[in-house]
């Protein structure tokens, strides 16, 4: 078994790439996967520290995870739905082209 320190690392790594690509990145979409990535990486936190934790048949860790991912769903859809609507009025996904918010 790998010590718990390795999955942090990793973690830490995919949080890194996922912040990177969401805030240099200009097109919507994949400043929308870097957003996920990062939320990837959260939930690879929680299911390490319940696994190395004093009580891993309590499965709180688990359960974060499983409402996590039911939050990035939504999040995902929401997220998408908002990038077509744009896409529909401006006739583009680059952020720095949307400067206005109204109608």
């Amino acid at each position: 078994m790998l010590p718990l320190h390795y999955y942090l690392i990793v973690s830490a790594a995919l949080f890194a790439i996922g912040l990177a690509g969401a805030l240099t990145r200009r097109n919507a979409i994949i400043a929308l996967i870097g957003i996920e990535l990062m939320l990837n990486a959260a939930n690879l936190n929680f299911i390490a520290f319940w696994r190395y934790g004093s009580r891993p048949e309590a499965l709180t860790g688990v359960m974060f995870v499983i409402f996590s991912i039911g939050v990035a769903a939504a999040e995902a859809a929401v997220g998408l739905a908002l990038i077509i609507a744009i896409y529909r009025h401006y006739k583009t996904t680059n952020l720095d082209e949307i400067d206005s918010l109204k109608g």
